[in-house]
């Protein structure tokens, strides 16, 4: 540990502020970057710890998420309008509260939370702190660990709302989720079947043909090798109800075409390619939401569902380049996390 990392543990004195917080240090490992580019420009700095503002949480991070979309915004910054360097990504992990505002209620410190934030104006997760707001701040579902929770919150929150509120999926209706071997999908599915549904779960490979089965499919194809009409006939003689789409192309195309009339379709914002436009075909595109009422539901069905959150593989902080060149290889079965402590 460093001078200036010894010299700046200290009970900050924000609770002159009317700010309560434990031990905090004044400087922060992270990772971030000084300009847009490849894997190379991600660095482990000591920056500042943040400081919470009035209706925010300060959260001292034990796991956090990496997600494509951090790979997006390394090389372009075009979704973020924060872009003051050094730009600190990541948009969603778990750990503890370390310190609320005065104007924040429901936390205190020491409380297991986990959160999803995109463009946080205070610098994003990949780092041993966080500020953000607290209405992006959720309680971790109880009995879950850390870094469960850490891998989760993006991702099921995204899987939810596109079962619930996109497709508004109901008991007996059948359903394809194409790429549910990932980190949405994985969760998807485990949340249709709590719906009442019957899933055909496109994956990539045996192993995640296998590792959908195993989350509860009851049909899987290969999604890239496999004949999906085959599959979706099967399942649903008279054409499938929904298309959870995780994953874009002429897989996609094909999923769609084994849609009964009148079926819907859904997919979150960074699909790409999106749907083509079809005649008589409602295309549903959603953004992930957070607030109260979103974790109050996301808990709730985490836990009727039992879910699992499979986590794919896991890297230290320092280790952040490495993480984002295995998530870009692809091929991911769940989900990628880092490890802050």
């Amino acid at each position: 540990m460093s001078v200036l990392r010894v010299a700046g543990m200290l009970l900050l004195s924000w609770i002159a502020g009317g700010l309560a917080s434990a031990a905090v240090p004044a400087t922060m490992r992270a990772v971030a970057i000084d300009r847009k580019g490849g894997p190379e420009v991600l660095r482990l700095r000591e920056l500042p710890t943040p400081k919470p503002g009035a209706d925010e949480v300060l959260v001292a991070l034990d796991t956090v998420g990496v997600g494509p979309w951090d790979i997006d915004v390394r090389e372009r910054l075009d979704y973020w309008k924060n872009r003051n360097f050094p730009v600190v990504l990541g948009v969603d992990g778990a750990g503890t509260v370390a310190a609320v505002g005065t104007d924040v209620r429901g936390f205190k410190v020491g409380d297991p939370v986990y959160a999803y934030a995109w463009d946080n104006p205070k610098g994003g997760f990949y780092a041993e702190y966080i500020a953000l707001p607290a209405k992006a701040v959720a309680h971790v579902p109880a009995g879950m660990h850390l870094r469960d929770a850490g891998a989760m919150a993006v991702s099921a929150l995204t899987a939810l709302q596109g079962i619930d509120d996109a497709l508004h999926i109901k008991p007996g209706e059948t359903l394809i989720i194409h790429g549910a071997s990932g980190a949405v999908g994985s969760l998807a599915l485990q949340f249709a079947r709590l719906r009442g549904a019957k899933v055909l779960a496109t994956a990539s490979g045996e192993d995640g043909v296998a590792f959908v089965k195993r989350l509860g499919a009851g049909a899987a194809v290969d999604g890239r090798h496999g004949d999906i009409g085959a599959a979706a006939r099967e399942l649903a003689p008279g054409g499938v109800d929904a298309v959870l789409a995780l994953a874009g192309g002429e897989a996609l195309e094909s999923c769609i075409d084994a849609l009964k009339p009148g079926g819907r379709v859904a997919f979150p914002s960074g699909v790409r390619p999106e749907p083509k436009a079809r005649a008589g075909l409602a295309v549903v595109r959603y953004d992930a939401l957070t607030g109260p009422a979103e974790y109050a539901r996301l808990n709730e069905s985490i836990q009727a569902a039992k879910a699992e959150v499979p986590i794919a593989a896991e890297f230290p902080l320092a280790e952040a380049a490495a993480a984002q060149q295995r998530m870009a290889a692809g091929h991911v079965l769940g989900k990628i996390v880092l490890r802050i402590r």
